[in-house]
């Protein structure tokens, strides 16, 4: 396979607001490529491909930038070591809890055998991360991120040397034969553990930052350089004194949020500059570090989406783009009865990898790289100081300015798109033949769209749940967070931890309640990162909706909205109302078509009631005049829309609404996190929701104290499946418990069938990429 044309001067909008500008020549790769090696002589290549779908190594040729040769594996994670003869390849197995060996043989990759530490998940939770190789004692070190270790291999014999507990989950390790150590960067430590090869202690460990990921040692082998994805840095460890000496900021304004997510590093062969992947601002930060301590920056280069690794070898720099160039449509439709394969294209992992390859820019391509990545991104320091806005409406633009409105209602629902729900509205941009759940199934959101706002270009951040929550939340996903879920969701193992219950997960300065804590202002959860009355991070502790469930689907959000109107009466008659509220009403997920629960219609229908309840009690209550209420979708996976997958549904309810007006501006999840914080009064969480439009087009300057009246269910909620048939077989096969457990091609296909009837065929659902030459515009994927 032979490089593409050359990518520069394209210009790629994506749904998050956000543009890519990829340069140089390139090669498609796998799903979500999460690292890659280069040989000792620098010919050859081994990527490992360890997303959603089929996970994967490949082998290229360096020389004439070709792929050699691509092994399918059962799982794989970020792991992998080469030999300095180039004919064997160690690659982590993730949650199967093993290393595979490759043997390679003229330049074919042949699976030979495997190292086991433990045995697969469920029954070991030890999950191989990063791993180096050390040839003088024929050793493998192994860490892993879920039991928290080191593990070592005497390559001879092929058995488990050793096993040592580390401080925190552990992202990778690097041997260095010079000073003869081995580093590791904790990855839920914020630090790098540095241990004695000889006895495998633990020497000391050295704090660097939040979430530390890919390590690189100088070549003079003086200088450690630790990737930290949620500090927008690199640190710089003087490895004589294993001092840090240095904190280059990575990220493209002095003291911006998080956002960047430097995730991985290079080093020019002379050792004179350091290429850092930013993975979430699409590009490489490039500093001049031929002196220790006095490193300096040079510039940027763009990238295509999400560049999770970089390597420099054969007088080029190699980038391997996690989520490719681009979104696109996906012509192949999803089939529930036949196993899913790597043509089937699903929200997931339908963004290929891609590797960028192009030669170290000059000073003038330098500024000009750095002149693309600049226009790519939509922060900058005055968009976090000064929002978009009206100057004379209820939103203000800076932070600390009064707003009228003083209570914030916050909805989170699960997984629908605008087609599902409003593509009948002959108003909006919809397409009626993909509307699911029309007006007699959703009365109250068509009635909420139609007397307040109807907004057809909205767009959710994420892809899934795991996602989904965290952007809804905190305006960003960590670099665990985006690396992890693919795992899970590919059926591979892993547990759902991605609601507050682990710590790793959270971005750096926590979630929007986290915000609030510290601006000492009140706050409250239902069923949001909660369940009943247990909350599930610290900062939730106290603040959780009396006896209020999370996500069961066995539970009715009208019995939800019981148990939230019983708390808010109580809370309203002590005057303790919190100023803001998060509430979870996730049953328009549904049960697909299990045999004995509720028909995908009743549970949407449900749904709507338990929304239009809550507009309706919180409008005729005494403190309308100053309330605002935002009704979002954490994601939109679950269904085919006719724009793009990410485009989702948002009502927004206040008197300060605009009433029966369609607004076609581009907004984003950040967007409406935006809007939240100026109204309260918070400093943005992330570069995503700093450079975001807030809603200041749905919002008029005087208010209308007119309430909302809910309308009744148009079905019955109680409508049960009742037909015993492969749908309602494949139902029960799924697991439904938490959120995203099922596949979700498969899930929503079963959704699409059970509503329109067995012989329907579900449309493939769309990826819009919006393409930009020069100055003219054009939509693909249409």
């Amino acid at each position: 396979m032979s490089p593409a044309a050359m990518t520069d001067g394209r210009r790629v909008d994506l749904p998050n607001g956000w543009s890519l500008s990829p340069v140089g020549r390139s090669l498609p790769l796998g799903d979500f490529p999460l690292n890659m090696v280069v040989s000792a002589e620098s010919r050859r290549m081994a990527v490992t491909n360890n997303g959603q779908s089929i996970h994967s190594l490949q082998w290229i040729d360096l020389e004439n930038e070709t792929l050699l040769d691509t092994l399918e594996i059962p799982a794989g994670w970020m792991g992998l070591a080469l030999n300095s003869s180039g004919d064997r390849l160690y690659a982590s197995a993730g949650e199967q809890n093993k290393v595979w060996i490759i043997d390679i043989r003229e330049d074919r990759l042949v699976l030979s055998d495997s190292l086991l530490l433990g045995d697969p998940w469920p029954r070991d939770t030890i999950s191989v991360a990063g791993m180096s190789l050390d040839e003088s004692r024929n050793r493998l070190y192994v860490v892993t991120k879920r039991d928290s270790a080191l593990y070592t291999f005497d390559l001879e014999r092929g058995e488990l040397d050793r096993r040592v507990d580390l401080p925190a989950a552990a992202y990778t390790c690097v041997y260095d034969p010079d000073g003869d150590r081995l580093y590791i960067s904790l990855w839920d430590g914020g630090a790098v553990a540095v241990m004695d090869t000889d006895q495998l202690d633990l020497l000391e460990t050295i704090p660097v930052g939040y979430h530390p990921n890919e390590l690189l040692v100088h070549p003079e082998g003086d200088r450690l350089f630790v990737a930290c994805a949620d500090e927008n840095a690199v640190a710089v460890i003087d490895l004589e004194n294993n001092t840090v000496i240095e904190q280059l900021n990575c990220a493209l304004y002095p003291d911006a949020p998080t956002g960047s997510t430097t995730n991985s590093l290079a080093i020019s062969e002379d050792g004179e500059f350091l290429f850092a992947a930013n993975a979430d601002n699409n590009c490489l930060a490039v500093f001049e570090v031929e002196d220790p301590g006095n490193s300096r920056s040079m510039g940027f280069i763009p990238t295509g989406w999400y560049p999770t690794v970089v390597r420099t070898a054969a007088d080029r720099i190699w980038v391997a783009n996690g989520k490719g160039f681009t979104s696109k449509p996906n012509p192949k439709g999803p089939n529930p009865y036949e196993s899913r394969t790597e043509e089937t294209e699903y929200i997931a992992s339908l963004f290929p990898g891609t590797l960028s390859i192009f030669a170290m820019p000059g000073p003038d391509s330098l500024n000009y790289y750095t002149d693309l990545v600049y226009g790519n991104t939509p922060y900058t320091k005055e968009k976090e100081a000064l929002a978009e806005g009206d100057p004379n409406g209820p939103i203000p633009r800076r932070v600390g300015e009064p707003s009228p409105i003083k209570y914030v209602f916050y909805v989170i629902k699960e997984n629908r798109t605008y087609d599902q729900i409003f593509g009948d509205i002959p108003e909006g941009n919809g397409d009626p033949s993909l509307c699911l759940f029309p007006d007699s199934v959703s009365p109250n959101h068509h009635a909420l769209a139609n007397s307040f706002v109807l907004l057809d270009n909205f767009y959710v951040d994420a892809e899934v749940s795991a996602d989904g929550h965290n952007w809804s939340m905190g305006a960003y996903a960590t670099d665990y967070t985006e690396k992890i879920w693919p795992t899970s969701y590919g059926g591979r193992g892993g547990t759902y931890d991605f609601e507050g219950q682990r710590e790793i997960s959270y971005p750096k300065a926590g979630y929007i309640w986290d915000y609030c804590k510290r601006a000492d202002i009140s706050y409250r959860t239902y069923g949001e990162f909660a369940n009943l009355n247990e909350a599930y991070m610290k900062s939730l502790e106290g603040h959780t909706g009396k006896d209020f469930p999370g996500y069961n689907l066995s539970i009715k959000d009208t019995l939800r909205f019981n148990r939230w109107r019983a708390d808010f009466d109580s809370l309203l008659a002590a005057d303790a109302v919190p100023r803001f509220n998060t509430i979870r009403f996730g049953n328009d997920h549904t049960a697909g078509a299990r045999r004995g629960l509720p028909t995908p219609a009743a549970m949407v229908a449900d749904n709507d009631l338990a929304v239009g309840l809550l507009v309706d009690y919180i409008s005729h209550s005494p403190i309308w005049q100053e309330s605002a209420i935002f009704i979002v979708e954490d994601d939109a996976q679950n269904g085919p829309d006719h724009v793009d997958a990410h485009r989702s549904v948002l009502m927004v309810a206040s008197p300060y609404t605009r009433r029966n007006a369609v607004v076609s501006s581009m907004y984003s999840t950040a967007s409406v996190l935006r809007t939240i914080e100026l109204i309260l009064g918070l400093p943005p969480m992330s570069q995503y929701d700093a450079a975001a439009t807030p809603l200041y087009a749905c919002f008029q300057q005087n208010a209308d104290l007119t309430p909302y009246n809910h309308l009744d269910n148009r079905i019955d909620l109680n409508t049960l499946n009742t037909a015993d048939n492969r749908l309602s077989q494949r139902s029960w096969e799924l697991n439904l418990d938490k959120e995203d457990q099922a596949p979700d091609l498969l899930f929503s296909e079963i959704i699409w069938k059970t509503v329109r009837g067995e012989d329907a065929v579900m449309p493939a659902p769309k990826r819009g990429a919006f393409i930009r030459v020069g100055e003219e515009e054009e939509e693909e994927g249409e």
